[in-house]
């Protein structure tokens, strides 16, 4: 109404401003480019800002706030009534774009781990290459960091020397320092929060949410790839990997845990820098690879290994396992079965996995040394020694875990005889139900005989008299190891002949009768 009144009013002086003008009046110079320049310059996507966010509302991210721990929130809250930002950070805001339940919750914040640590009561910082606080409420631990700032040499710099070796106490001192190979040993420079969201790995994990205003902060269109179910490297994926080479298992994880695609820039540079995952410490590389078997995915985490051939500094052994069909099918049942007990909300035991894992390995030492001549039981202990001081070099295995793995290992051999009083005790035995499940996992796979397992069960399950019929007739004379002659004691060796008809008797003939008595299968 209002530009007809104008064409009333001004006739045709104003014609020519409308854009459906068919008027051959021609337009000024000096008007009719810019309107052309800005028409073609509207055409393309506009470049992103990376230090400006988008801000994405509850009505375009859909998280439902139910899923959000109450714990997380009560961080957030407590840092911004403080006089600090604060936000949910990372996988968290990933798995609630997906609507998924986050298991851990990690918070970011402008306030350092000090001023952090004065507002909770239950706070401590830990960390040394990374110095974040752990706030505690109860069991619940939420991960508290500060922003880091980018630290990265100019592109236009000239080449440095490698810098020299530190001292633990030297590098204790510095906020920032990196090895020969580019990786990051220690990173305590704070920042602002758009030079956090670049020093973050992933798009999809470079987004802050915000629980009061209940908005998302991308400034990486993680939002997008997290639609297009797409796994891209924030900055040069090769100098990415090159800081943090453990950057290449998080990046096979996540692909096999959320079905993603690597993004193919991303992927390109992970064979040629495979071997780096040697120079990560050993204690962090045993931490990255438990949360890969503990995923829900170990199946497919080891699958894309080894396709990406990463396994060589994890589990150099794992083409050797694959390539024997037993081997195959014991890997494939026993990660399938962990797999489930995970979705499932079930305990898994890192040492039983790991058992399952060396298994292999352990025993063709084990079937080697008794070639040589080795009795089975030293042979299984020198066997059990090799391996896990080969992995320990790969994966710092925590002595626990480590404990298992030998007591699950040490029980094969005694199943296996199913003999006597000794099938009794083993039910006695606080590794037995992992042994047995490991035995079960074997002649499943069929390296052993599944009667093996059958008698087992049974002799579980059974009452009384069940158990002493299969100690009597269950077992072939095969399986059991032949009794050994009692070696006499010096006492009897001085003994004369004659003396055994006066009725004395040593305490060594006394306990003779007991001793040919395994397989009795009385017990109390």
């Amino acid at each position: 109404m209002i530009k007809k009144l104008i064409r009333k009013l001004f006739g045709q002086e104003s014609a020519p401003d409308t854009a459906d003008s068919t008027t051959s009046t021609p337009l000024p110079n000096d008007v009719k480019p810019v309107r052309k320049s800005r028409a073609k310059k509207a055409a393309p996507a506009l470049v992103r800002d990376p230090n400006v966010p988008v801000i994405l509302s509850s009505e375009v991210h859909g998280i439902d706030p139910a899923l959000i721990s109450k714990n997380a929130i009560r961080v957030t809250d407590g840092l911004q009534q403080g006089g600090h930002r604060a936000f949910i950070v990372g996988g968290a805001v990933r798995d609630l774009l997906l609507g998924v339940a986050p298991k851990d919750f990690d918070v970011a914040t402008d306030a350092t781990p000090d001023q952090v640590q004065k507002l909770f009561r239950r706070a401590r910082i830990i960390g040394r290459r990374f110095q974040i606080v752990h706030v505690q409420f109860g069991q619940d631990i939420i991960e508290t960091s500060t922003f880091r700032a980018l630290v990265d040499t100019p592109a236009d710099a000239p080449p440095s020397p490698p810098p020299p070796r530190l001292r633990r106490g030297e590098m204790d001192t510095r906020t920032h320092a990196v090895d020969a190979s580019g990786r990051v040993l220690r990173d305590n420079v704070w920042g602002e929060q758009h030079e956090d969201a670049t020093r973050r790995d992933f798009t999809v994990n470079a987004m802050y949410y915000d629980p009061a205003t209940q908005t998302v902060l991308d400034y990486h269109d993680g939002m997008a790839d997290v639609r297009a179910r797409l796994l891209r490297m924030i900055g040069d994926p090769a100098t990415r990997y090159r800081e943090d080479p453990v950057r290449m298992l998080r990046v096979v994880r996540f692909a096999a845990k959320l079905g993603f695609e690597i993004e193919p820039a991303t992927r390109a540079p992970i064979k040629e820098l495979a071997e780096l995952i040697s120079n990560v410490p050993a204690a962090r590389l045993f931490d990255e690879m438990l949360k890969l078997l503990l995923s829900g995915h170990a199946l497919a985490c080891l699958t894309r290994l080894r396709q990406e051939g990463l396994h060589h500094g994890v589990l150099p052994l794992l083409d050797v396992i694959f390539e024997q069909p037993h081997g195959e099918k014991f890997i494939t049942l026993a990660l399938t079965n962990t797999d489930e007990r995970v979705r499932a909300g079930k305990g898994v035991s890192p040492g039983f996995l790991f058992a399952t894992l060396l298994w292999n390995d352990m025993q063709t030492r084990w079937q080697q040394y008794t070639l040589e001549g080795d009795f089975p039981v030293p042979a299984l202990h020198r066997a059990m020694d090799d391996v896990l001081d080969m992995q320990t070099e790969k994966l710092a295995i925590h002595k626990r875990f480590s404990s298992d793995m030998r007591e699950i290992w040490g029980l094969q051999h005694r199943l296996e005889k199913r003999s006597g009083r000794s099938a009794l005790k083993l039910l006695e035995h606080p590794r037995f139900r992992a042994g047995y499940d490991f035995l079960l996992l074997r002649c499943e796979s069929g390296e052993l005989d599944a009667s093996v397992g059958q008698w087992w069960t049974d002799f579980i399950e059974g009452d009384i008299g069940a158990r002493e019929a299969l100690l009597t007739h269950g077992g072939s004379n095969k399986d059991r190891a032949p009794k050994k002659r009692r070696r006499r004691s010096s006492s009897a060796k001085s003994r004369r002949p004659g003396d055994e008809s006066e009725g004395s008797t040593s305490s060594g003939e006394e306990r003779a009768p007991h001793s040919g008595d395994e397989d009795s299968g009385h017990y109390d």
